[in-house]
């Protein structure tokens, strides 16, 4: 496995985090919202697609990794350390930000200080979402799935040749927009285990289910992309 597709994975992974983070934690709070959310992390797998996808397949997810393996697109040999370069990645972002929230010159969100927490931006389920872990569940493989579809889908010989970032990028954005209400959209366990780690408590307790559901999901959209294109 060469050294450039794993640190191409770190860093797509670590922008996808930011994106993630950043949006999370200042813009939502401050009046941006839903919209904001769902624009960082479609816009950063999009523009890392074009930037480093070329070197590593531009995966960024673990979920993405094994769903391609069932899609007959990737080499399972390879696919732990493309896992633990993007988990790792994933950290990395979070923990900037950490530095960054620890810089706060007051206690937030507040009327006068609009900044979200790393509890209040991790995955979940139960209490103040609203939504039982079977709605968590069902939603996390279902969007994951058709995540999956569309990356099948738009990165096969017969599509467009060029497109498949921007197909990807909007994809994401739309089952964000979906999910976020839901869970805080995962789809990808590398950005549910990077905010929940230095959250703690219920987002540590909950992060299996932001595992499973996305592989399970990753498989079986992999699995029906690749009947889907195959001749």
């Amino acid at each position: 496995m060469k050294s450039k597709a794993l640190a191409a994975e770190f860093i797509g992974t670590f922008a996808l985090v930011t994106g993630t983070c950043g949006a999370a934690l200042f813009a939502a709070p401050a009046g941006a919202g839903l919209l904001a959310q769902a624009f960082a992390i479609g816009l950063s797998v999009l523009i890392m697609g074009y930037a480093v996808g070329h070197i590593s397949g531009g995966h960024f997810n673990p979920a993405v990794t094994i769903g391609l393996i069932a899609a007959g697109r990737f080499d399972s040999g390879n696919a732990i350390g493309y896992i633990v370069a993007q988990v790792l990645g994933g950290i990395a972002a979070a923990l900037v930000f950490s530095i960054i929230l620890s810089g706060a010159l007051a206690t937030g969100p507040t009327p006068t200080t609009n900044w979200n927490s790393f509890a209040a931006i991790s995955n979940g389920y139960g209490g103040a979402r609203g939504f039982s872990m079977m709605s968590a569940f069902v939603m996390e493989v279902v969007i994951t799935a058709l995540f999956l579809i569309v990356i099948v889908g738009a990165t096969s010989k017969k599509a467009p040749a060029g497109f498949a970032p921007l197909a990807i990028g909007v994809a994401l954005f739309l089952l964000h927009l979906v999910s976020i209400p839901v869970t805080n959209a995962s789809l990808n366990p590398a950005r549910s285990t990077a905010p929940a780690l230095l959250a703690g408590g219920q987002p540590m307790s909950q992060l299996w289910l932001f595992w499973l559901a996305p592989i399970i999901g990753g498989i079986v959209g992999g699995a029906i992309g690749k009947w889907l294109n195959e001749d």
